[in-house]
């Protein structure tokens, strides 16, 4: 028995080597840090008035609210974007009717679960900054006053 876990041994040290690599590799934003960054975003509005809140937001080089593939997006419950941290153009369209890759109205969800709750998670599919591949991704929103404000992962 001996012999055979030391025969083993180099097998499971690259089995977990190999992990330990891949998970370095996969720097990709957790729930936690998404939570935190909309708090943070909701937090700064709050404190410089919407205005410079969501221009912040969408300023592209803000450290703040920018981090590897997280950023945030707001909306106002109708659904016109307010705030967007990967595409200016799309601040002051309506986007009530966006829907994904599989056709989910993710936008509408969003505004509509806003009505009712002070903070949520919605799930659906959207281009990885990184990657630049669509990605299935789940936001987690925060309502303030008729606006929210969303901050999303892309799962793994």
């Amino acid at each position: 028995m001996k012999h055979m876990n030391h025969s083993m041994l180099p097998l499971a040290l690259a089995a977990v080597l190999g992990a330990g690599a891949a998970h370095a590799a996969d720097d990709a934003a957790t729930a936690r840090e998404a939570e935190a960054m909309v708090k943070k975003g909701v937090a700064y509005i709050k404190a410089n008035g919407k205005d410079k809140g969501f221009a912040e937001i969408t300023r592209r080089d803000s450290k703040e609210f920018h981090d590897r593939d997280l950023y945030l997006a707001a909306h106002k419950l109708d659904g016109t974007c307010v705030a967007h941290g990967t595409n200016e153009k799309m601040v002051g369209k309506n986007f009530i009717d966006m829907r994904d890759i599989d056709g989910k109205e993710y936008i509408k969800e969003r505004v509509d679960l806003g009505k009712t709750k002070t903070s949520f998670y919605t799930d659906y599919k959207f281009v990885n900054p990184v990657s630049k591949k669509i990605e299935p991704k789940t936001a987690y929103c925060e309502r303030l006053d008729d606006y929210v404000v969303c901050g999303g992962i892309y799962k793994k």
